[in-house]
């Protein structure tokens, strides 16, 4: 038996990375694929996984390892299942963007709350800061401060004019770091820039619909020349949540959190209840109106009625 850690899936393969740096081309054990499972990918790039060596250098893995967190969303094609994205992450840096493409406050308010639930660190990285006029910087301004106040790290970043890439690179060392967004918000453009060593493809924006081409079919995790490792992942079109109850939807909103236990009742989800703290703590500007918003959209599990840039 051999230890290792799952660097690459790309279906019915995994590449292994022992120990010793050596990648090992592994499959799963049948007993894996059960009836039952909830996940489309039941091992993940992150995950420590026990395998035995083949003579052909191949390997079998026989056992996942108790993760210490992960982070999935619902498929997109079976609305009762989970697709796992990475497990064992130190960090997260959730790259957005206002135009080419847009990323909506929808999108990046579910992704937090996903993170939220094993309590991951999220730093919100808003790229492409070279082609934003005066009015779009000022609104980066205003949710720059609006996050900032929620507890998330903020940077602004332009490969074009290497700003803000220093900081990441400080924050990655020696630890393991998940970057995720759309597609064509410049995730593999700032990978790209920190380790040049790690040379992912770079895609374009479509200019008929200003989003996104993919480029990176499948999550990857790279080591880094400084220490540490970063895991690219696919461009996410949408972010559905699947596994949390309504109760614990408010604990996911640091904000939110704050007040939960001010209100008059103890389980209180702050929607119509009397005497709620986090109602009043919105009309008196102490929470925003968009992430209140957006929490009752995800309590009601309504897509449409998530509150995005023109709120603000």
């Amino acid at each position: 038996m051999m230890n290792g850690i799952i660097t690459k899936s790309t279906g019915l393969w995994y590449d292994v990375r022992t120990g010793k740096g050596e990648l090992i081309p592994c499959r799963l054990r049948g007993k894996f694929r059960i009836d039952g499972n909830k996940n489309t990918n039941p091992a993940v790039v992150g995950d420590h996984v026990v395998f035995d060596l083949e003579k052909d250098n191949t390997g079998y893995i026989t056992q996942i390892e108790k993760r210490k967190n992960y982070i999935d969303r619902r498929s997109t094609k079976l609305s009762k299942i989970n697709h796992l994205i990475a497990a064992n992450i130190d960090q997260v840096f959730l790259v957005v963007t206002l135009k080419e493409p847009r990323t909506s406050l929808g999108f990046i308010d579910r992704f937090l709350v996903a993170c939220e639930g094993f309590r991951i660190p999220v730093c919100i990285i808003f790229n492409k800061m070279d082609i934003y006029l005066s009015k779009e910087i000022h609104k980066i301004d205003e949710l720059s401060l609006m996050y900032k106040s929620v507890g998330y790290e903020v940077v602004r970043t332009s490969v074009h004019k290497n700003d803000g890439l220093t900081f990441i690179q400080q924050q990655m060392k020696d630890k393991v770091s998940l970057f995720s967004g759309h597609s064509g918000v410049g995730k593999s453009a700032i990978i790209n820039a920190i380790d040049p060593e790690i040379n992912l493809k770079v895609g374009e924006i479509s200019q008929f619909h200003s989003k996104g081409k993919h480029t990176t079919t499948f999550a990857q995790m790279f080591p880094l020349s400084q220490g540490g490792f970063i895991i690219d992942t696919p461009g996410i079109k949408e972010f559905g949540l699947i596994q949390y109850s309504k109760e614990e939807i408010r604990d996911y909103f640091p904000e939110i959190r704050r007040f939960n236990n001010r209100c008059r009742f103890n389980n209180c989800c702050h929607k119509n209840e009397p005497d709620c703290a986090v109602k009043k703590a919105v009309q008196e500007g102490k929470i925003h109106t968009s992430r209140y918003l957006n929490y009752l959209a995800i309590l009601e599990a309504d897509d449409m009625k998530l509150a995005d840039w023109q709120l603000l």
